[in-house]
């Protein structure tokens, strides 16, 4: 009864297993691992508060806990189909499964051992099986183990390459902003002297890009965990200038050469995939629920208020018609009020500064 209940128990934590790399590596979207995601989280847990041990290496510290994370999936996958390989050979162990040499153990480890090495894509082992039965179970483990290698793999792989494109992206932003990660800008290096021709060109390729990233942090939502020391290439930074460009642009700009921009498809575009973006990652890492939207207290409205005059300031510079009115400003807090509560609660969570990611500074919790 006892050795039923054993290989019972180890088809189980290999079931789990198995599950949990279909759901993280083949499924793939947010929210539906079994084990991994939530180790993960618990990791970052760790590193946040080691971070805030560290000082001034914080930053240096937190860029570790993206491959800590990955590595830490590897190796739970690994070792629970290890457990269940060798909780399932345990009770054959002396019988069923033999020594290649001498006598043959029959303690947990020798079964672990035994376990993982059927498991083994190429490699030969101490240990034997000597009926169909366990042959069987031989021959399951290691196609098993090939399968799981071979997607854990590509899945590592795919993880890097969706990462290499979110900081392309950041760079692309910060970049076409002059280094300032700032929406107003950005918007007049898009439209010098109101040309907006070259720039709507700019808009479509910074959307896609946007709605790629969305989709690989549902893909990946390991992707979340990579923070890097530099604001500019975090999931909050990017969100927020894109966001701030589409309300400039919806908000403050003036003239016929620029209406049909506000039309255009790649800023309704920009504008629904960034907010799509937070809200999910937001829902997904975040304990409590997303803010309801509310009107911003004085103090925050102000801020915003005069971040909106020096970006019509710096848009009137470039040569581009806008709109001074105190309607067009209304306008602006308005849309503001709409995504930045969620930016404010997701770039906490990475470990940056509101204050950073609204400057494109280097700074970080």
């Amino acid at each position: 009864m006892l050795s039923f209940l054993e290989r019972a128990l180890g088809v189980a934590v290999m079931g789990i297993v198995l599950v949990d790399v279909f759901l993280t590596v083949l499924y793939a979207r947010i929210g539906t691992g079994l084990v991994v995601e939530r180790a993960g989280h618990i990791a970052w847990i760790a590193f946040r508060r080691a971070a805030e041990a560290a000082g001034p290496r914080r930053g240096t510290v937190l860029s570790f806990c993206g491959p800590v994370i990955l590595v830490l999936y590897v190796l739970l996958w690994a070792f629970g189909l290890t457990l269940g390989a060798g909780l399932v050979i345990h009770p054959g162990l002396g019988t069923s499964v033999q020594a290649s040499n001498g006598p043959t153990p029959q303690d947990f480890v020798a079964a672990l051992y035994a376990g993982g090495s059927s498991m083994a894509i190429v490699g030969a082992s101490d240990f034997r099986p000597t009926t169909d039965a366990y042959r069987l179970i031989y021959l399951v483990n290691s196609l098993v183990g090939m399968s799981v290698t071979s997607l854990v793999l590509t899945y590592v792989m795919q993880v890097y390459g969706a990462l290499r494109q979110r900081n392309a992206l950041g760079l692309q932003f910060h970049l076409l902003s002059g280094g300032t990660s700032d929406a107003g800008e950005l918007l007049a290096r898009l439209a010098p002297h109101g040309h907006f021709s070259a720039g709507h060109s700019h808009l479509v390729t910074l959307s896609e890009g946007m709605a790629e990233m969305k989709e690989a942090h549902h893909f990946y939502p390991v992707l979340f965990y990579f923070r890097f020391q530099q604001p500019y290439y975090s999931v909050s930074a990017q969100a927020d200038l894109a966001l701030d460009t589409a309300s400039l642009i919806r908000s403050s700009l003036a003239g016929e050469d620029a209406a049909w921009l506000k039309q255009a498809a790649a800023v309704e575009a920009l504008w629904r995939v960034s907010q799509m973006m937070v809200v999910t990652l937001e829902t997904a890492f975040l304990e409590r629920d997303p803010p309801v939207a509310k009107a911003a207290d004085p103090c925050e409205r102000r801020r915003w208020r005069a971040h909106w005059e020096r970006s019509v300031s710096r848009l009137a510079e470039a040569g581009i018609a806008v709109a001074r009115e105190e309607n067009a400003a209304q306008a602006y807090l308005d849309l503001r009020a709409q995504w930045w509560p969620h930016i404010a609660r997701l770039a906490p969570a990475m470990a940056y500064r509101s204050r950073d990611i609204e400057a494109g500074g280097p700074g970080s919790f």
